[in-house]
């Protein structure tokens, strides 16, 4: 596969942004994320109606209605100013990249995904440029399109990206922007989250990303009728509640990791799980609907390997599945339960990630980075002519799972980034093996 850049611009917003608003404060959250765009891709098939002239017709409207969609959320046109910590929202606008896609038809990606892993990141382009948005429209030959995405984590988390993309689909579907259909968004998250005058814990220096060299990602496949016995089997009377699709996921992974990391050092180690949660909905009073930055904290689920009277651990095995399905359960409801004050909202943030990088930093405990897409539209997400085939992610410098949904809405795709020299014995692990479907591996 071929990618060739066609075309670069910068779209900017349809209208000026006010003077007002030049300034775009990023809140304590936004200040500790990783200078990384993480990149989203939505694939559109041809429909048989989509010549050269349609397709063309098809990347103006994108960008017209970008250009619309950014009065909206202005901040995306701007710059990211690293020794401020802010955005300086100058219209210079979004970076814009056209490309064709020589040598293989969209039909053929789709059905070898997982062998054209490491070629996809081809299809997001502006991974190291300035602009805080970029975005790649990819047409194939045959008509298709792939629309690569990358926002920079320090303005947008994933709930936030999800709101800037379907108002950009709306628009484009509906040929302007529609009060009815899209809530406005806010970027005032630095004034609901005050940290003047608060203690605030010192935070731990962050891990290093795990470079290219190091790390590898691949794609698994969970179906949902696999789901629906991992869950019957996962289920235990003791629970508070049934175990969902994501924390049955979670647990599998996290006890294939813990195999793996039992063959790695010769003993079971104590290891953390460290789900991603959205805190809009824990906040009192509550947030508007639509408040755009970074305001995700963690749940962590805990497992203690057993020790002797000498120290040493003993367990030669991991535990069982019901165990870390428990423990998550625990975890999840604990987090979603416990109401958080604006106040106290950095603070508590903070305490749980000083916890984990600490954990990472001595080394002496496993932790495991969970992230849930699940839930997120992207099947829904119609800019005009139809709704996307798949979304996928690519390479990731995190080491973590990040699970989407399948297209039908009942399955799982768990995109994995971890160590090189791991992976090949997590695949090979036998519940991975007995529960992913054909097509994963």
């Amino acid at each position: 596969m071929e990618v060739q850049i066609t075309r670069t611009k910068l779209i900017k917003p349809s209208a000026p942004t006010p003077p007002d608003l030049r300034i775009l404060k990023l809140s304590p959250v936004d200040q500790i994320q990783y200078s990384i765009k993480p990149a989203a891709l939505l694939y559109y098939s041809a429909d048989g109606s989509a010549g050269a002239e349609e397709v063309e017709r098809r990347i103006n409207r994108l960008e017209t209605s970008l250009s619309e969609t950014l009065t909206r959320f202005y901040p995306l046109a701007g710059r990211y100013i690293e020794d401020g910590n802010w955005i300086d929202c100058n219209d210079e606008g979004v970076e814009f990249f056209v490309a064709k896609v020589k040598g293989c038809r969209l039909s053929e990606v789709l059905s070898r995904r997982d062998e054209m892993i490491d070629q996809l990141c081809h299809l997001a382009g502006g991974e190291f440029t300035s602009p805080v948005l970029s975005i790649q429209i990819n047409m194939f030959d045959c008509g298709g399109l792939v629309i690569g995405i990358r926002i920079s984590h320090h303005l947008f988390d994933g709930f936030s990206a999800a709101c800037f993309i379907t108002s950009w689909a709306t628009a484009s579907r509906n040929g302007g922007i529609d009060d009815h259909e899209v809530i406005p968004p806010t970027f005032d998250l630095t004034s609901f989250l005050p940290v003047n005058g608060l203690r605030l814990p010192k935070m731990k220096p962050r891990p290093p990303l795990m470079g290219t060299d190091n790390g590898v990602t691949k794609r698994i496949v969970f179906d949902g009728a696999k789901i629906s016995a991992l869950r019957a089997i996962s289920h235990d009377p003791s629970f508070l509640r049934k175990p969902s699709r994501v924390e049955v996921v979670t647990a599998l992974v996290w006890r294939a990791r813990m195999r793996v990391s039992l063959a790695k050092h010769g003993r079971l180690r104590t290891s953390l799980a460290a789900l991603t949660m959205d805190l809009r909905l824990r906040i009192v009073p509550p947030l508007p609907p639509s408040s755009c930055g970074n305001l995700v904290s963690m749940a962590t689920a805990r497992f203690v390997a057993a020790e002797s009277s000498d120290g040493n651990m003993e367990v030669p095995e991991v535990p069982e599945l019901k165990i870390l399905v428990g423990l998550l359960i625990d975890s999840m409801t604990t987090s979603k339960e416990t109401v958080v004050t604006p106040e106290d909202a950095f603070p508590t943030l903070l305490r749980t990630r000083n916890e984990l990088y600490e954990a990472v930093e001595k080394g002496e405990v496993d932790v495991f980075m969970f992230t849930s897409w699940c839930n997120f539209p992207a099947y829904k997400i119609d800019f005009g002519w139809g709704k996307p085939v798949w979304m996928s992610r690519i390479h990731s410098g995190f080491e973590a799972a990040t699970f989407l949904d399948t297209q039908g809405g009942d399955g799982i795709e768990a995109w994995l980034s971890f160590n090189k020299q791991e992976m090949p014995l997590f695949l090979q692990d036998k519940d991975i093996l007995a529960f992913t479907s054909e097509e994963a591996l």
